[in-house]
């Protein structure tokens, strides 16, 4: 479920309180203020056993008593009670609840969790909503709903925020009370016992009042749907969150106090970062990264010109800029003359621009006249020191009149208490983002960057692969199906091997040995130098038990080095089951990086990626980076960058760059590989050597499970590769049918361009050209949850030349569908043929209906619907379009 009845939460007709109390200091009194003080235009009913009133208001002694069924029932009383109310109010018609009472197995208590599923169950013959429990309660200011024990209500504004903590949403509203900032909705979800983060950004998503979305979060649930709500969030408008646990006492923490299973830290991360949501660390960061991005100012990049009246402060800019991993823009040369003739001679003659302490407001227009124009800055910060020569306000009204109506990215920092206060509100009046200090404004200019770039990774088309690869995961199956009929869990260094052979990843060539002397045959038969393992069920990490002797030069040494092998391995551990040895060629690649690429499993987010320098002491180096499967290139190459090591692998001195496609290419086999095989657990390629000629894997490890054990599924769908087929149409043509992806963009944006304008008209309701890129990757990039496009090809060919797409409400319970066939292969019957996949594939997810507005002069899409059983309706108000709906739970296929 998601935002089926949430507009009962935001919207009701009719509010019941039910434990509201004349007590004073009771929560249910507090609650009782709040709600009929708020401004709530319709009726608000109170239920209480033992009250006549509740603040002068006509109380009703059960819900029975009711004179009208209400949409929005908000519930304080003892926890054993809930439900019994909550099935009572299900039977009144009531659609949705907050419950603010305590005792639903908070700490993992069992009578408690016992009560929240009762009270689950009492709701869900109903359809109910049900906020909380122990919650603070949900306020929505447009509407007049207080529907809290908060001690304020606050102003109207057209900022949500969404927290899972009541302590920390009281103190949002006081801050923000403080700052005269409003608020479109603030919701405390408590244990989200059903309403959860996703089917708030969902709904939020589509609010017209709200321009941006701030989230504090311990822990979420059902993660598929909450990074498909936040990818689609966040392509509409900013999501900011912060989220607590990020050291391990933290996430203990956020345990005991919510209930929730809280994964690791750095995967949180990484999922933020795939849904384009921005992240900051603390609640002050929050609100201004929310304050910056609501501006509407948008940067390119993370270069920074900073003009100043003061060179200390112009150096404290520098050095935030510096650890926040900014860069200082450099000023072109026509720049810096522009800046000479306009300045006095003793400014800085570089950036930071100081244009001194004197500097009136001329000298600051002049100054950031010529910026303005600098092609190198992607954003532009302006400070000014108060002093008693000049007017700061002058200063202030020089910024706002050089700018006029420019959309440029400029912020500002005006130091000081009381002297710039005019200034403030004058560029607060504009919308341009001013600060107190120099480190707030770089903080908020690395927001900015950091969000764009999360954007332009939400946004950007990915390229292909450098080459075709062969994958046989059949191969790796058997290999895993002996490993398990063996009664093992720990592939062997061989077995691993051919797992990743399988996935096409480079590896070391090696014969297996089951004695010193087979070793020392086996050595001689590869040429020397060799390298000797251990090979053993038992041993997993074979270098901490002696377990790896490197460059052995001839027979005696390899087999005097078995010897002493076994006998480390009988102390080091005795119990171990040892079935030989593994002899490889000693690779000798000289300047060669140690790097790692393996696959870990989070308890809430399912399988990941891990990247980063490998080696013995990949540990202790810590330079790693965490990635959700699956990944394309652009993401592969990201994770890369986002690594120390990223910057030694692009060459230095004498030392070549790294083979980066090959590095890539190995990240995308392995999430492919992870994808596939639902039965690895863990995974290791340590070392992955690298270098100008390739990739190697030098050692492997792979944990699988049981056939019988359930992997958790990945947290982003993958392509969904079971869809691919081929179909035929009435006429005999045959075509290949599969899911779009990503790097489809170019050959679609190539379709419509050979479309006559009409048929672009008949499919997107305008005349659209030209065809741009964030146009075509909203249509190319999705997530294959809830929404699903097939492309149609010519046999042996790669242009597209019909697409048909399905867009599912986040219930998954109605469906919007699109189709259009290139215009030389109109009536062909292929858009007949393709309606039939869409229509099954829908039937197969469970979709019950599937409509589409169209236009009402669009006669074979409506002659074709009505072959499919689609019924024709107006659309609303609008003449020009009529609406194509089909039941499929009662039109047979």
């Amino acid at each position: 479920m998601s935002i089926r009845n949430l507009d009962a939460l935001f919207a009701p007709a009719t509010i019941a309180l039910v434990g509201a109390s004349n007590r004073p200091g009771s929560v249910g009194a507090v609650l009782a203020r709040n709600l009929l003080e708020a401004g709530f235009a319709g009726p608000i009913l109170t239920v209480n056993p033992h009250e006549r009133a509740i603040r002068s208001t006509l109380n009703y002694h059960s819900i029975a008593e009711l004179p009208l069924a209400p949409d929005l029932a908000i519930i304080a009383t003892p926890a054993e009670s809930v439900p019994g109310l909550i099935r009572e109010l299900g039977e009144r018609g009531c659609r949705a609840a907050v419950v603010i009472s305590a005792g639903f197995g908070e700490g993992a208590r069992p009578e408690g969790m016992a009560l929240k599923q009762a009270m689950l169950d009492a709701a869900k013959p109903y359809l109910m909503r049900i906020v909380g429990p122990n919650c603070l309660g949900i306020l929505a200011p447009h509407m007049g709903i207080n529907a809290s024990f908060a001690h304020l209500t606050p102003a109207k504004g057209d900022v949500a925020f969404v927290t899972q903590s009541g302590a920390v949403a009281t103190s949002i509203l006081d801050w923000a009370s403080a700052r005269g900032i409003g608020f479109s909705h603030v919701v405390s979800l408590g244990a989200m016992s059903d309403v959860d983060f996703g089917d708030m950004l969902d709904y939020l998503a589509l609010d017209p009042k709200t321009r941006s979305i701030l989230l504090y979060v311990e822990a979420v649930t059902e993660v598929r749907k909450f990074l498909s709500a936040a990818r689609m969030a966040s392509r509409n408008k900013p999501v900011v969150v912060v989220k607590t646990g990020r050291s391990t006492a933290g996430a203990r923490a956020a345990l005991s106090h919510t209930g929730a299973l809280a994964g690791s830290d750095a995967v949180y991360d990484a999922a933020f970062r795939r849904a384009g949501m921005l992240r900051v660390a603390t609640l002050d960061e929050l609100f201004q990264a929310a304050g910056t991005l609501a501006t509407g100012i948008r940067v390119k990049g993370d270069r920074l010109a900073i003009l100043t009246n003061g060179g200390g402060i112009g150096v404290l800019a520098v050095d935030a800029l510096a650890a926040a991993n900014g860069h200082l823009a450099e000023l072109a040369e026509t720049t810096l003359a522009r800046l000479n003739e306009a300045l006095p001679e003793a400014w800085s003659h570089a950036n930071p621009v100081d244009i001194l302490g004197d500097a009136p407001g001329r000298r600051y227009a002049l100054a950031l006249e010529a910026l303005l124009d600098e092609r190198g800055a992607d954003a532009i910060l302006v400070m000014n020191c108060p002093a008693a020569v000049v007017d700061s306000l002058d200063a202030a009204r020089a910024v706002v009149e050089t700018l006029g109506t420019r959309q440029a990215a400029v912020l500002t920092c005006w130091l000081g208490e009381g002297a710039p206060d005019q200034a403030r509100h004058l560029f607060a009046a504009q919308r341009l983002p001013t600060y107190e200090t120099p480190e707030q404004a770089i903080r908020a200019f690395s927001h900015l960057f950091s969000y764009r770039r999360n954007q332009q990774a939400l946004m950007e088309t990915p390229p292909a692969l450098a080459e075709a690869v062969t994958l046989e995961p059949a191969k790796a199956e058997a290999v895993i199906d002996g490993v398990i009929a063996a009664g093992r869990s720990v592939l062997t260094e061989p077995e691993a091997v051919a797992v990743l052979a399988a996935y096409d990843i480079p590896t070391v060539p090696a014969i297996v040995a089951r004695t010193p002397a087979e070793a020392s045959q086996a050595a001689q038969q590869l040429g020397f130098p060799v390298v000797l393992k251990i090979l053993s069920p038992d041993i997993s990490h074979k270098s901490d038990v002696g377990g790896v002797q490197l460059n052995l030069a001839s027979p005696g040494a390899v087999t005097q080095a078995a010897e002493d092998m076994l006998a480390a391995v009988r102390r080091a551990q005795p119990e171990a089951r040892v079935e030989g040895f593994n002899v490889q060629p000693m690779i000798r690649r000289p300047g060669a990086h140690e790097l790692i690429v393996g696959v870990a499993e989070d308890s809430l987010f399912g399988p990941v990626i891990v990247f980063g320098q490998g080696g013995t002491a990949v540990e202790v180096i810590g330079d790693r980076v965490v990635g959700l499967p699956p990944l394309n290139p652009l993401l592969a190459r990201d994770m890369i960058a986002s690594t120390r090591v990223a910057r030694l692998l692009r060459g230095y001195r004498d030392r070549p760059a790294a083979d980066l496609e090959a590095v890539t290419a190995t990240l995308i086999k392995v999430s492919q590989l992870v994808s596939d095989l639902t039965r690895v657990v863990e995974l290791d390629i340590n070392p992955l050597l690298t270098d100008a000629s390739g990739v190697i894997a030098l050692d492997a490890r792979i944990v699988v499970r049981a056939e019988g054990d359930q992997r958790k599924p990945l947290a982003i769908r993958p392509y969904p590769q079971q869809l691919e087929e081929e179909i035929e149409t009435r006429a005999g043509q045959r075509y290949c049918l599969r899911p779009i992806r990503p790097e489809d963009e170019s050959a679609l944006v190539e379709m419509l361009r050979n479309s006559t304008p009409e048929d672009v008209r008949m499919r997107f309701f305008a005349a659209i050209k030209p065809f741009d890129h964030a146009f075509a990757a909203r249509l190319t990039q999705i997530d294959y949850d809830r929404e699903m496009a097939f492309v149609a090809t010519s046999p042996g060919e790669s242009a597209i030349v019909g697409v048909v797409r399905l867009s599912a409400d986040p219930d998954k319970e109605k469906a919007e569908f699109a189709i259009m066939v290139r215009s030389d292969k109109k009536g062909s019957g292929l858009g007949y043929r393709l309606m039939q996949r869409l229509l099954a594939y829908a039937r197969e997810t469970g979709i019950r209906q599937v409509f589409a507005d169209v236009l009402r002069d669009n006669h074979p899409m409506r002659q074709m619907a009505a072959e499919l059983g689609f019924v024709t309706q107006p659309a609303g108000d609008t003449v020009d379009t009529v609406t194509l709906s089909l039941d499929l739970t009662r039109h047979a296929p």
